[in-house]
Parts: structure tokens; sequence; C-alpha cells
């Protein structure tokens, strides 16, 4: 089952609109407007979500510098200006949405390891990405088993041998791999009350092990 989505922004958005255009009901996005305006108020009551209000909120700590996290935000951040509106939040948060389209979910995990927006997943965006994860979860490896795991994953998704993953290859290892996925769904997003638990976008680095 999927839903409607919808990057593009409006300016005269609403509960219904931003309900139309994603996985939520009015009354859903509602409730997430109760969470986005705690997050856009921990640190400056301005209505938007800075970088630093968005590290507070997925690790509690705002000086923590984090690759995954960077990239989570420059996905939401839709116009790239530095700052996360309301509807930027809610369309890019239905994507982790269970009724969201697996199709949208893959796109978006393209997009997150495609670090320097090439169009292209490169060996060294893979290792970058797969440090943080693991530095967020506390696992220390050596770089060479590190280094062991990106190649390995190399070998089987770079199926043209040219040295990076274009979107089919992509496309092809996730379905080989759907455990890559596991960290592009929050269950909790199908049932939101005003009482919305913690906002945590956390990724459970075995989860998310390229050689699952």
């Amino acid at each position: 089952m999927g839903c409607n989505w919808s990057r593009k922004p409006s300016q005269n958005e609403d509960s219904a609109l931003l309900a139309a255009q994603t996985c939520f009901s009015v009354k859903e996005v509602e409730g997430l407007y109760e969470l986005f305006r705690k997050l856009s108020s921990s640190l400056t009551d301005d209505g938007l979500i800075s970088k630093e209000e968005f590290q507070l909120g997925l690790f509690r700590n705002r000086k923590k510098q984090n690759l995954f996290a960077d990239r989570i935000f420059d996905l939401f951040d839709d116009k790239h200006d530095g700052v996360i509106e309301f509807g930027e939040f809610v369309r890019s948060l239905s994507i982790f949405h269970p009724n969201s389209a697996e199709a949208d979910k893959v796109a978006f995990a393209f997009r997150l390891y495609d670090i320097r927006q090439t169009g292209y997943i490169e060996w060294e965006e893979v290792r970058e990405m797969l440090k943080a994860l693991l530095n967020e979860s506390d696992i220390s490896l050596s770089d060479d088993i590190v280094e062991a795991i990106v190649n390995k994953a190399f070998a089987e998704a770079d199926t043209k041998g040219d040295g990076k993953i274009d979107e089919d290859e992509w496309k092809e290892f996730v379905a080989q791999n759907p455990s890559l996925m596991r960290n592009m769904t929050i269950p909790y997003l199908k049932d939101i009350t005003t009482a919305f638990p913690s906002f945590e976008l956390r990724s459970e680095a075995e989860d998310t092990d390229i050689d699952d």
C-alpha cells in the first residue's frame, strides 16, 4: 500500500493539504505539528527546525557531529535554506511511514548514501556512512574490517564494474538485501497522537550491516 507524496512546497499548506500529499491523516498531521513545535522551539522559538535542534531531537546532544544526522537533515531541508519548515518535515517523515511506497524509501536511501550528490554512490561514500552509523551506535570496528565490509558490498552491488553504484544497481542490491531498508520505516508513525513519543530516527548498525 502506497501513499500520495509530493516534494513540491506550497505557500498555503494546511493539515488537509499535507494529509492529501502524505500517508498521514489530518488528525495525524495535527499530532505531528505538536512534535514539530516542540522541536522547533527547543533552542530558538522561531517555528523552524535548525540543524542544531534536529541533532538535539535525534541524539539529545546538539554538539554531536554525525554524518547520518547531517544527511537526514539535508534531505528533510527540501528548500536547502538551512532550516526545516513544517511542510518539509511532514512530507519527508511520511517516507518513513509503514504505508509509504517502497520505491520512495529506496530512492530516499539512495540519496542518503549519495553524499556528494553526483547521482551515484561511490566506495568512499559507503565507507563514510558505515563509519557514521557504527559511531552513532557506539560500535567500534577496525578500518580493515570496515573496508572489507565495503569491498564486499561493492563487489555485489557494482554489477557494471565501473566503481560506482547507480540507481538501478542500488534497487537491485536493496532487493537482494532487504535489511538495508529496515531503518527506512518507523512503525509508530502508523498511530500518531498528540502525545507523540520522542522523535528518534536512530539506525541500529546491526540492522543496516552492508554485508547482510
